[in-house]
């Protein structure tokens, strides 16, 4: 008896030590939508232009972030110091990624290998829906990327996206939290790594 009651115990922590906290007490519902969308880099029309703020272990990169959707699956991202000078240019095509440039300090690659996820998260425009959750005030719906997890945090009444998190089955690895007074822009973007030294934070540039 004493046995059956440690196993169990044991399962019991076992399984509160590898639940997500980011579906913690949250209910799973019925769902009928088949894919999640992010809108905010998604006009072919736009030059999204943010002032970006990255530190990357006691490491800090300022200047301009430039966004471009150059076609229906694809995006450019080149960040570059307020004078002009590049800090890396990305391409995104698909599953395909091309490092057109990245300055030495950056160019390491465990480094290239976060600001390619970091961004390929940030640009992707849509994803399978696997479960959905609710809380309070949001529809959570869990996607899948490679052997991790999306979460996309809808707002409910406005269905506006405001925080996507990666996970493993059983950890938070990335919060990106976005502010948008615009509805299809976002004002404010906040990139986490919860393992890692590293953050970005991207303001939309406005135009004096």
């Amino acid at each position: 008896m004493i046995r059956f009651l440690a196993i169990s115990f044991l399962a019991i922590v076992t399984l509160a030590s590898c639940s997500l906290k980011t579906t913690e007490g949250l209910r799973q519902v019925h769902f009928n939508k088949e894919a999640v969308g992010n809108p905010y880099f998604s006009n072919p029309e736009i030059d999204y232009v943010y002032k970006a703020k990255i530190e990357v272990y006691k490491k800090n990169f300022g200047g301009i972030l430039i966004i471009k959707k150059t076609g229906p699956e694809s995006h450019r991202v080149v960040f570059t110091t307020e004078f002009g000078s590049k800090l890396f240019d990305f391409q995104f095509e698909g599953d395909t990624f091309t490092k057109h440039f990245i300055v030495d300090d950056l160019d390491k690659k465990f480094i290239v290998n976060i600001l390619k996820d970091d961004f390929r998260l940030l640009v992707n425009e849509k994803a399978q829906v696997l479960a959905v959750y609710e809380s309070e005030n949001h529809r959570i719906y869990k996607t899948t990327s490679g052997d991790r997890f999306n979460f996309y945090f809808l707002e409910d009444e406005t269905e506006q996206l405001q925080k996507i998190v990666n996970t493993t089955k059983t950890k938070e690895k990335v919060e990106i939290d976005f502010t948008s007074h615009e509805g299809n822009i976002a004002d404010f973007i906040s990139i986490k790594h919860k393992n890692i030294k590293l953050t970005i934070d991207l303001e939309k540039f406005k135009n004096e």
